[in-house]
């Protein structure tokens, strides 16, 4: 989903939250200015959920938590608050209620890229995500064509780019699991199309 910048005044993270929860759309907030998000298309969504339901599975009965598009994650060093379209966090703070309203410590973050968010995806909102310090992967699914990169943190710090396309698979080590990009991309026309040729 893509970022659309709204016209009020500057506010702090608290005003921010109690502001968001009256709101009927969604909105991001970064250094005291909230930004609503655009609805997605059927196909971003089936690519989350898709997302979502592997890791949900996966995880089931382990400390880790599956979060989807409505659930908030605070980058406290960078003064933002953003939606991601799936995260795990494994974190037991973020399993308190002071955490009800947003996780601050995910391992993996996963975002579906799109034409008019791609560019943020890619740039301002992983230098945020990259503020994280338990933020182990970072994974951008392309919506219109069999593509995935995976940004994986290495022991001195660098991010380091594991890309994967038409039936290869996504080893995500931050939980411990491998993604086949068809199960990413089942039903949507995208995943048919690989599958075909």
């Amino acid at each position: 989903m893509s970022a659309v910048p709204q016209p009020r005044p500057a506010f702090d993270i608290p005003a921010y939250l109690d502001w968001e929860a009256a709101q009927a759309d969604r909105h991001e907030y970064i250094a005291g200015e909230v930004f609503a998000m655009t609805g997605a298309r059927g196909t971003h969504n089936l690519i989350a959920g898709n997302v979502y339901m592997a890791l949900r599975q996966a995880l089931r009965g382990t400390p880790c938590r599956t979060h989807i598009e409505g659930m908030k994650l605070h980058v406290q060093a960078a003064d933002a608050v953003l939606y991601p379209d799936v995260f795990v966090t494994c974190d037991p703070q973020d399993l308190t209620e002071q955490a009800e309203l947003a996780k601050t410590s995910p391992k993996l973050v996963v975002e579906v890229l799109s034409e008019s968010t791609a560019a943020y995806d890619r740039g301002l909102k992983f230098e945020l995500y990259q503020r994280l310090p338990s933020l182990q992967e970072y994974l951008l699914i392309e919506q219109d064509r069999v593509h995935a990169d995976l940004f994986r943190r290495n022991a001195e710090g660098l991010w380091v780019l594991h890309p994967s396309g038409p039936g290869e698979t996504v080893q995500l080590d931050s939980v411990g699991l491998t993604l086949p990009m068809e199960l990413i991309y089942e039903d949507t026309a995208a995943g048919s199309a690989a599958a075909g040729a």
